[in-house]
Parts: structure tokens; C-alpha cells; sequence
């Protein structure tokens, strides 16, 4: 089963910028997608961006779209996401996971994910 590790979160202003970073334990197939998700307390997981790991191709959510960017090192295994210009409404647990296929923001849909990162935006 593939491993993955979330890094990178922490306190920030808002309008400030974080990267996080996503470690896989082994190569993830051309097919995967890699994805972020967030959740904050009481809150289902939200879907914030996805790529697929072959192709590069990217998808956002509204909410994050010309200020987050997915990337990806394949090198490395290494899965990312850029956070620009973050806002309040920003503060949450980010997790990354894989979906096998699927090019869905269902996390229902995704079958591998990390222990979660924490990013918190003051005001």
C-alpha cells in the first residue's frame, strides 16, 4: 500500500505563503491522481486540488483557484502544493491522498492518505 507523508504546515499571516509538500513511498502510477484535501473540525473533507501523476495535467477548487498551485517532482515522489495569498478561510488540516484512476474530488474515491498537516492563517 502506498505510504504517504504530509509536511510543510504551519502559522501564517494572512496574505503570506506556505508549500507543502507530499512524500510517496514509492512511485505512484502514470494513471494515479494525487490530490489535497483540507477538513477543519465538525467538517467533512474538502477537496482543494488534484493532479494526475503521469500526464500533470491540474484541477482546483473555486475557492483556491490562481492562488494554490499542485506540482509534482517525479524524482522524488514528491507531490506539492503552493499556497499564495492565504486567507483565514484557509486554516485547516491539509491531507494529500491517491486515487488509483478516478479523476474525482470525491475523497470517498481516494484509497491511500497521510497523517495530515496542519496550516493556520491569522488575521
Amino acid at each position: 500500500q502506498l505510504q504517504l507523508v504530509e509536511s510543510g504546515g504551519g502559522l501564517v499571516q494572512a496574505g503570506g505563503s506556505l508549500r507543502l509538500s507530499c512524500a510517496a513511498s514509492a512511485r505512484p502510477f502514470s494513471s494515479s491522481i494525487l490530490g489535497w484535501f483540507r477538513q477543519t473540525p465538525g467538517n467533512d473533507r474538502e477537496f482543494v486540488a488534484r493532479l494526475r501523476w503521469g500526464t500533470g495535467y491540474t484541477s482546483y477548487a473555486d475557492s483556491v483557484k490562481g492562488r494554490f498551485t499542485i506540482s509534482r517532482e517525479k524524482a522524488t515522489n514528491t507531490l506539492f502544493l503552493q499556497m499564495n495569498r492565504l486567507e483565514p478561510g484557509d486554516t485547516a488540516v491539509y491531507y494529500c491522498a491517491r486515487s488509483r484512476s478516478e479523476w474525482t474530488s470525491v475523497p470517498a474515491q481516494y484509497d491511500a492518505w497521510g497523517q495530515g498537516t496542519q496550516v493556520t492563517v491569522s488575521s
